[in-house]
């Protein structure tokens, strides 16, 4: 194996630390989502029901307790949790599931959700499912079309739209 492939196949990160890191960033989720529920309020009003921050605060407390107890779990160092959590290949593979889906969702605000739904899917089938050009057009397309069909005719929910059904008059 050469210096590359060495290098490529490296830890960047442990279970434990990841388990850290993910209960420290939700936490502090916890405490803005908290703080803006105080603000709020948290009260039950007789005859009026819960004030605006109740449900939020109660959730994000328990969200809270859970990511203690993960962050109490995950500080001892164990083997268990020293192991490796991913490499340089392995964050590429999620990168290369993520970027995409990124970019899926700003796509939505300016070509519209059926569109972007089916780049996005003819683009996994494609580059992904070594799918031929046509059926990844034919899949796309029709998933796209049954879509529109059932969200905007069928159940009449509007999704966000983009110039191409502008120009067809919706």
């Amino acid at each position: 194996m050469d210096t590359n492939d060495e290098a490529e196949g490296r830890a960047l990160f442990s279970y434990r630390s990841l388990d850290i890191a993910v209960a420290l960033f939700f936490l502090v989720v916890c405490a803005i989502v908290m703080i803006d529920s105080l603000r709020l309020g948290i009260a039950w009003k007789p005859n009026e029901g819960p004030q605006p921050g109740l449900f939020p605060f109660y959730m994000v407390v328990a969200m809270g307790i859970a990511s203690l107890i993960n962050l109490a779990h995950a500080l001892p160092h164990t083997a268990e949790g020293e192991k490796v959590a991913t490499t340089v290949p392995g964050l590429k593979r999620m990168a290369a599931i993520f970027v995409p889906a990124v970019i899926f969702v700003l796509a939505t605000n300016y070509i519209g959700i059926y569109v972007s739904a089916a780049i996005y899917i003819g683009a996994f089938m494609v580059f992904f499912g070594k799918f031929p050009l046509w059926k990844a057009a034919v899949v796309s397309l029709g998933i796209a079309i049954i879509n529109f069909m059932m969200f905007e005719v069928w159940f009449l929910v509007p999704l966000p739209k983009g110039p191409l059904e502008a120009a067809l008059g919706y």
